[in-house]
């Protein structure tokens, strides 16, 4: 049989042939003890993550990610930081990229460091080579792209060839781009992590998390998420589940909506920078086209307007509201002075080109026009 596509993976992956009575959906297993030894299966118990609901969802994007395998977990940061504390021991090292979200930038700078873990932060995003960082006690690598919130795209296979030169492994958090617009075990990544909570739930109503690997690791990775109790309960993961079948055919909206808001702010006068790797303007636009099949419903404005003024215009959005979140139906503002990156002190953010001004937009899959008429209005 021919490879599917990823419109058909999300509907016809991971779909459990047994103990289902003919239900087209997989029903929801709300138990917390199981019978045991069933078949010849391993000991099912819902903290291992091994229930029918969990399986589904993890051969679905596993799937998409074409990995061999992957885990599910109950939130982002509980992916991001079990893979951390999977790959690096007390002593070793890791390079990080220098503009990531700020809670692995908190988890990294806070409890990996008590546990003694180095880190070196690089500019991936203008140097590719990390070479001159690498130490003998280096382990992984850490990438994001793009980045949050500036939207910076790396040479992922780049740095993927140079991890396996150095014999390090290279994990990339995926999930702006997400697996429809971006496959980065196909690039030559080793690990690939999500908050599912955003575009792979995709509805604003669970959070959840997930990792994607080779086997090895995926093992190792799943014994420490077991150990930590890290899983999702089953309404979770059959809420994801049911989130994940529209994943392929919400980003089409979402890349198709975001590229032409993105084209309407780039023109306005009030807009003084918009950060967007689907416009030529974006400098690492042929970069991310080499790769990228969309660009995602992500994107940062900067304005020509002071705090108070910003704030009154923002009020004046009707379909835009303001949230901490990502990647819904439903388009969302931040301001990362305020929400990401509210831990840096200014100075700080306005280093990294996190200004007070910039406004972090996530695109929806409303009518594109209304979309752009209600920025129109807010702006005049």
């Amino acid at each position: 049989m021919k490879s599917k596509k990823d419109s058909t993976i999300v509907l016809h992956s991971g779909k459990e042939n047994g103990n289902n009575f003919g239900a087209v959906t997989t029903p929801i297993f709300q138990s917390s003890a199981y019978l045991y030894p069933y078949k010849d299966e391993a000991l099912k118990y819902p903290r291992y993550g091994n229930l029918p609901n969990q399986q589904e969802v993890v051969d679905k994007i596993s799937a998409l990610e074409h990995a061999e395998d992957g885990v599910l977990f109950s939130t982002g940061m509980g992916a991001i930081s079990t893979v951390f504390l999977t790959l690096a021991k007390p002593g070793d090292h890791i390079i990080v990229q220098d503009q990531i979200y700020g809670g692995t930038t908190s988890f990294l700078e806070g409890l990996l460091k008590d546990f003694k873990v180095e880190v070196t932060y690089h500019d991936f995003c203008n140097n590719p080579d990390f070479t001159s960082c690498v130490k003998p006690n280096t382990k992984a690598l850490y990438i994001e792209s793009p980045s949050n919130p500036l939207l910076k795209i790396v040479d992922i296979p780049v740095i993927a060839k140079l991890a396996k030169e150095k014999k390090i492994i290279s994990v990339i958090d995926n999930t702006f781009a997400t697996p429809v617009n971006q496959k980065p075990i196909l690039l030559g990544i080793d690990v690939v992590v999500h908050s599912a909570t955003k575009y792979l739930n995709g509805h604003s109503d669970l959070i959840s998390g997930f990792v994607a690997g080779y086997s090895d690791l995926m093992k190792q990775v799943r014994k420490n998420a077991r150990d930590l109790g890290c899983t999702p309960n089953d309404l979770s993961a059959f809420f994801l589940a049911r989130g994940l079948k529209t994943l392929s055919i919400r980003m089409e909206r979402h890349n198709s909506n975001a590229q032409k808001l993105a084209e309407f702010l780039e023109n306005h006068k009030k807009v003084t920078k918009i950060n967007y790797p689907g416009l030529k303007s974006h400098p690492q636009h042929k970069l991310a086209a080499g790769f990228m099949k969309g660009f995602g419903g992500m994107l940062s404005v900067e304005v020509d307007m002071d705090q108070k003024e910003l704030n009154e215009k923002l009020a004046k959005l009707n379909y835009f509201k303001r949230a901490v979140s990502l990647g819904g139906v439903e388009s969302l503002i931040c301001l990362p002075c305020e929400t990401s990156h509210s831990y840096l002190p200014k100075a700080e953010r306005e280093k990294l080109g996190i200004k007070d001004s910039l406004i972090r937009v996530s695109v929806g899959i409303e009518d594109v026009e209304d979309l752009i008429n209600d920025w129109d209005e807010a702006l005049a």
